[in-house]
């Protein structure tokens, strides 16, 4: 694969529960296909989806996201779950293709989006229907 326009984003399916598992326990998250297929009935909701990125039919990547209620405020923020590229399609953009999706996803379901990487927040954007906010990186390790 070298162009991640080539490649398309869909929603995942009990079906793809071997090629997930697969991908999990390459990034060192041992799990197997009857695993991955239980936890995939957990994402069976209207504020939560796993998706597939696939190229010409091999499964390169997934993500899986989930609306959650805030506390301090009236909405709600799309939380990324997992998110994993197969080690031979990295670099490529692949996964920001997934990321686009996510926050396509939450639009749809009126949640802001949130974007964790190697545990900072890295970026916060609302709804169109919001007003922006934006976050600067945080570790909070710090």
């Amino acid at each position: 694969m070298t162009d991640p326009s080539a490649s398309s984003v869909r929603p995942a399916t009990v079906a793809d529960a071997p090629a997930i598992a697969a991908l999990f326990t390459d990034e060192g998250y041992p799990a197997g296909p009857s695993d991955i297929e239980e936890r995939l009935t957990h994402f069976d909701s209207p504020r939560s989806r796993v998706m597939i990125a696939e190229h010409e039919g091999a499964t390169l990547g997934f993500i899986a996201v989930h609306a959650m209620p805030r506390f301090e405020h009236d909405d709600s923020t799309l939380q990324i779950i997992a998110h994993v590229v197969d080690a031979v399609a990295r670099e490529r953009g692949l996964g920001r293709t997934m990321l686009a999706e996510a926050q396509r996803t939450a639009g749809e379901v009126a949640a802001a989006f949130r974007h964790r990487a190697a545990g900072r927040l890295t970026r916060v954007t609302r709804t169109p229907t919001r007003p922006t906010c934006s976050a600067s990186t945080v570790d909070p390790h710090s």
